[in-house]
């Protein structure tokens, strides 16, 4: 990391070419780490030495545990939807759109696609539900079943989805080709 080195380096008053010299590096070398060279095997093994740190200090953490938590968080927004009317679609889109990281916004919009879908076909069929209950006759509410079946569908996405975000920091459930 190079702004890492820069500051442990500061820390212990050390210029760079003291840094050059007790690591056993050129002055070169140490100035391109610095600037954001790569930094791997024996020079940094010997930068960390030198610093007194171990190497995994020095040396950049993924951050695909930082940005799959976004992901994280828009594929729980889409519980919202079961209290406000397309709020599974609404807030995930908000929170997708905020986001920088490119793939945190692949994944928002392949949720919100699926979203959008699923509050599509259940839209439509609470309007024909009356019909279908009326030409068949039946005395038992077709829309309870049908806001059961949805509530089902709607949490089985989520958990699915959820649990592949920690595993494979990649959505299960998804369409092909998103239409966001």
């Amino acid at each position: 990391m190079k702004n890492q080195i820069k500051i442990l380096r500061e820390a212990k008053n050390m210029t760079q070419n003291e840094l050059a010299e007790q690591s056993g590096l050129s002055l070169r070398t140490v100035q391109r780490v610095e600037a954001g060279g790569m930094l791997k095997g024996f020079t940094l093994k010997a930068i960390a030495q030198a610093l007194d740190t171990h190497p995994e200090h020095l040396i950049d953490q993924p951050k695909e545990q930082e940005n799959i938590n976004r992901a994280k968080i828009i594929n729980l927004s889409i519980l919202s939807g079961m209290i406000i009317p397309f709020g599974g679609v609404i807030f995930p889109l908000i929170l997708t759109y905020q986001t920088k990281d490119s793939n945190n916004k692949e994944l928002g919009k392949s949720m919100v696609c699926i979203q959008i879908i699923l509050a599509t076909v259940f839209s439509a069929s609470l309007i024909i539900s009356p019909f279908i209950q009326k030409f068949f006759s039946w005395k038992f509410p077709l829309f309870i079943i049908l806001i059961m079946m949805f509530l089902f569908v709607k949490i089985l996405i989520i958990i699915s989805n959820g649990i592949s975000l920690n595993k494979k920091h990649d959505i299960h459930i998804k369409l092909k080709t998103n239409f966001l």
